[in-house]
């Protein structure tokens, strides 16, 4: 009799001897043929998934997937003098092949991973049935039944999603894994792309991280370690918690103990030690946060860690972060940005403590800049023909309802251009702009780069657009190198593309533009508001103070640093007391005090134009400060101190 393929449904239709025909018994239960259906329908659906799942790892999943490297490889950015700074991104350095590795290196994993693993087909019910077990005692998942080969199939070629169909998926994937590739092969895969914690992948990368040493010279405790880490990375990385993670590995040496990997006197070693230097450098700063876009933009994927270098200084970073924590400043935000004439940042500081807020405060923060924008209006007014010499009108003002006060409530009436500025008089400048014209300003600050939205409004003049404090010392730094607008830059680049972004920029003209402001700066940072900040070089600067002080600002620059510093709560409330010309003003003045002393590169040559003022007739000039001297004070006793200070600083 010929064969013929079975057919479900005639078996479904066909009567049941048990129930003897048409006898009139009681039909029998009809769950089998329901059993049956989900059995049928189970087989069709599992048939299709792996036959699917088998088309797409033919197609589209390469045996070397693990081997590849990070998309987003791992920066290391260095310092101008080659110092490490941090480590941004995630590292996966070149595979390991196993057969090179010391025995105890590769049964470390084995033993607490996968014991049974050169005995399996890439599944192992055994080990199933055990974790299944052990569960059950713990009363919750205290061991998995994942084989290594699982493993590098989830991590290599499947999302972290927890569902039957993923690991269906995962189970078919092993099976493929275990028919294409040798068990040497295999493992070699799942050291090397497999997560060590601390934004470290790969066998390779973890021993270099945490030891500082090739996988081959590993001892048998720091293997122990690094095995013990896999479970849970981000728990037991020893960066995170050392004692965690050596007793992690005394488990693994108990493991490797059970599967005669190591004899009881070989287990008996002490507890690994970190050794690496790349696990004591910061994932991120401040600095590096602003720049890491950036450096991603031009990088390519690779192995191990790409090295970036940077414009930082280190020793000026130092200072800096110096000078801001030790700034009297209470419990507010304070931001601080250095940066050369021609725009490389040498120093950053954005808040108070990264770790508490990575907001950075002198890229990311808009502000008002106060009166520190000033230097702009002034600008355009000597581009529109005004000079320091010439006179105006230091007398209440209203411009469309709205009247201007100076800060210390008195007007002097008729006054230079260089006095007004000195004092940084509201109602002067206001009445200045508005001859000049609104557009004139705001023409003159995006030729200076600054980017952000000018109100135009007569308040404009005074400060009251949202500005970086990274934008308005990049002005500054246009009026200290006479060039503008200046491109800000915190990557090291080659020689041949920094000339050609500086050969954009356009000049100053010397004699009507950068001369006049310069003299002007230097009026206002020795004998005006900001002569706290005065040094025993050339000082050039504005303060600037916001209203109802809630931000309080000076931008300035002597030899070859511009300087920007901003203090205030995030939250916008009031500063009380304090001012651009005592608090900022301080902390430029003590950064550069150090700064000027190690950084021995000459500033920019002054225009012939410009002539310093004689010292000894400008201390019979100096202007009175319009602001009292217990302005930025915070409290009394602090008053108390700064005003002795300040006495001190006098008779310098």
């Amino acid at each position: 009799m010929a064969e013929r393929d079975f057919d479900w449904n005639e078996a479904e239709a066909a009567p049941d001897p048990s129930t003897g025909g048409d006898s009139g018994l009681p039909p029998a239960d009809t769950g089998k043929p329901k059993r049956r259906r989900w059995l049928k329908w189970g087989f069709y659906g599992f048939s299709f998934l792996f036959f699917a799942t088998l088309i797409w790892l033919i197609v589209t999943a390469p045996l070397g997937r693990a081997l590849e490297p990070l998309e987003e490889p791992a920066l290391l950015f260095v310092s101008q003098e080659g110092q490490s700074i941090a480590r941004r991104g995630a590292i996966k350095e070149e595979p390991v092949d196993v057969t090179a590795l010391p025995a105890h290196v590769t049964r470390a994993f084995t033993s607490i991973e996968d014991r049974r693993f050169y005995s399996h087909w890439g599944i192992d019910p055994y080990g199933v049935g055990r974790a299944i077990v052990a569960n059950a005692r713990a009363g919750g998942v205290s061991q998995g039944g994942s084989t290594i080969t699982q493993q590098l199939a989830k991590t290599s070629f499947l999302s972290s999603e927890r569902s039957m169909k993923r690991k269906a998926q995962e189970a078919i994937i092993a099976l493929w894994l275990e028919a294409w590739l040798s068990k040497d092969e295999i493992l070699s895969r799942y050291l090397s792309s497999i997560y060590f914690g601390d934004g470290v992948y790969g066998l390779r990368a973890a021993s270099h991280h945490y030891f500082d040493r090739e996988p081959q010279d590993l001892t048998v405790a720091e293997s122990a370690m690094l095995a013990g880490i896999v479970k849970a990375p981000s728990r037991w990385a020893p960066t995170r918690d050392l004692k965690g993670a050596q007793e992690r590995s005394r488990q693994v040496l108990a493991a490797m103990v059970e599967t005669e990997a190591l004899s009881e006197a070989e287990a008996k070693v002490s507890p690994a030690r970190l050794r690496g230097t790349r696990a004591r450098l910061p994932t991120g700063t401040y600095f590096a946060d602003w720049v890491a876009p950036r450096a991603r933009k031009e990088l390519k994927p690779g192995y191990g860690v790409t090295r970036v270098p940077t414009t930082l200084d280190a020793d000026l970073q130092r200072i800096a972060v110096r000078s801001v924590i030790n700034a009297p400043i209470g419990d507010a935000q304070i931001a601080f940005v250095a940066m050369r004439p021609t725009g490389e940042v040498v120093a950053m500081v954005g808040g108070r403590s990264y770790k508490k807020s990575p907001f950075n405060r002198a890229t990311q923060a808009r502000r008002q800049p106060g009166s520190a924008f000033k230097m702009v209006v002034y600008l355009a007014a000597l581009r529109a023909g005004w000079e320091p010499t010439d006179m105006i009108d230091d007398s209440p003002i209203t411009v469309d309802g709205w009247t201007p006060a100076n800060a210390d409530g008195r007007y002097r009436g008729p006054i230079t251009l260089r006095e007004a500025f000195a004092r940084s008089s509201n109602a002067a400048t206001v009445r200045l702009a508005e001859a000049v014209g609104r557009d004139n300003i705001m023409r003159t600050a995006r030729e200076l780069g600054i980017t952000a939205e000018l109100p135009d409004a007569p308040s404009l003049s005074l400060g009251t657009a949202q500005v970086s404090l990274l934008e308005m010392t990049a002005a500054y730094a246009a009026v200290a190198s006479g060039r503008y607008p200046v491109e800000v830059e915190g990557l090291m680049l080659d020689a041949p593309t920094r000339q050609s972004m500086l050969g954009r920029a356009a000049q100053m003209d010397s004699d009507e533009e950068w001369a006049p402001m310069l003299d002007l700066l230097y009026a206002s940072a020795n004998e005006g508001t900001g002569r706290r900040a005065a040094l025993r070089v050339p000082t050039f600067g504005k303060t600037g103070t916001t209203q109802d002080n809630r931000d309080a600002v000076f931008i300035g620059f002597a030899g070859n640093l511009v300087v920007g510093v901003w203090v205030g709560y995030d939250d916008n409330s009031s500063l009380g007391s304090v001012t651009g010309g005592g608090a900022p003003a301080r902390v430029f003045k003590n950064f550069m005090t150090s700064a000027l002393s190690v950084d021995g590169a000459r500033g920019p040559r002054l225009p012939r134009e410009f002539r310093l003022p004689d010292p000894h007739q400008g201390e019979q000039k100096q202007l009175p400060s319009p602001v009292p001297e217990d302005w930025s004070d915070l409290d009394s006793a602090l008053g108390r101190l700064g005003r002795e200070i300040g006495r001190i600083l006098d008779r310098l």
